[in-house]
């Protein structure tokens, strides 16, 4: 059984606080949050130990789970690498890139697991369609949300956008060859929409959208590449296949046969649904990140793929900046 600690107990603390005593293989020693009145009710809600000094609760881990604002991931990931406790930090890794950079470098030699919360890895839709999304040449992704002023502390892009760019940095096998952003600033102090347009070295473009001012929700992400269509929607959790291959049955009445002319082969459409099964995201990752530290594998979420996805969107970021 592995012990750990939780800190921050806010909306999203509290999910994983109630979700890790669900994972029988770990134990959950406490939590800390600043919050003295709220980490009190938490406390016994719980039925789970609050520490009043982070530094002590790390102390009595194995593996810290970092749930703070972004502001404060650096400050508590830090105390947790060096004191050599495994951990798991939501998503955005950190606030900056020279933080970021900075917990990479304290991970180095050390046989620390580390897992960062982004948690669109485990959606159903995903991991039905990833092994489908082979050499994608163009990407359209949608993410758009209701105002939330929680999620105000960040701008869009690190709030929403990085989602998605994590996503496509998973998917597209290639360096990036360049970024154009654009943004509106309208209830927020930072952009509270944005697109993004990412070039890579293989051709392959990237078109992403997010917006946390829009009257519905929509999660959706389109890849096209070569006699595929791909259609994820994060939202609903269900993926669609639309393949193009050399016709079999000219004689099928219901086939959909697409001739090419010329003296080409005759291509057929053909639809699939993968099957995504239900879950809770956040519980999988959670128990992939105990399947990690306990078998010493690789976490499916790992501090450099947290640190590209940063980067990514601190670029993005400045250029929205500039505007």
């Amino acid at each position: 059984m592995i012990k750990i600690g939780v800190i921050g107990a806010g909306h999203l603390g509290k999910i994983h606080i109630r979700l890790l005593k669900e994972i029988k293989e770990f134990e959950v020693v406490g939590f800390f949050d600043s919050n003295q009145v709220n980490a009190q009710k938490i406390a016994e809600e719980f039925n789970v130990k609050t520490f009043q000094f982070a530094k002590d609760l790390i102390e009595k881990c194995d593996a810290v789970d970092v749930v703070t604002p972004t502001k404060f991931h650096f400050e508590y990931a830090k105390m947790a690498l060096e004191k050599n406790k495994h951990l798991f930090v939501e998503k955005p890794i950190t606030a900056t890139i020279d933080e970021a950079e900075e917990l990479v470098r304290l991970t180095k030699g050390k046989d620390l697991k580390v897992q960062v919360g982004h948690v669109e890895r485990f959606n159903p839709a995903f991991t039905a369609i990833q092994k489908d999304c082979k050499n994608p040449m163009f990407i359209e992704a949608h993410r758009l949300a209701e105002f939330n002023p929680r999620g105000t502390d960040v701008p869009v892009v690190h709030d929403l956008m990085i989602h998605d760019i994590d996503i496509i940095l998973k998917i597209v096998d290639s360096k990036i060859k360049s970024i154009h952003a654009s943004g509106v600033s309208i209830i927020s102090d930072t952009p509270d929409i944005a697109n993004a347009r990412i070039e890579f070295e293989n051709g392959c473009v990237a078109n992403l959208t997010a917006s946390r001012i829009s009257l519905k929700s929509m999660r959706k992400t389109r890849v096209f590449q070569k006699d595929a269509y791909i259609a994820i929607d994060f939202l609903e959790k269900k993926a669609e296949l639309i393949r193009m291959k050399d016709a079999e049955n000219l004689d099928d009445p219901y086939a959909l046969i697409i001739d090419p002319g010329e003296g080409k082969t005759k291509k057929q459409i053909q639809f699939e649904s993968p099957k995504s099964i239900e879950n809770n995201a956040i519980k999988d990752e959670l128990s992939a990140f105990y399947n990690a530290i306990k078998n010493n594998a690789n976490t499916i979420v790992s501090i450099e793929d947290a640190y590209k996805a940063l980067n990514v969107a601190q670029q993005i970021s400045e250029q929205l900046g500039k505007q």
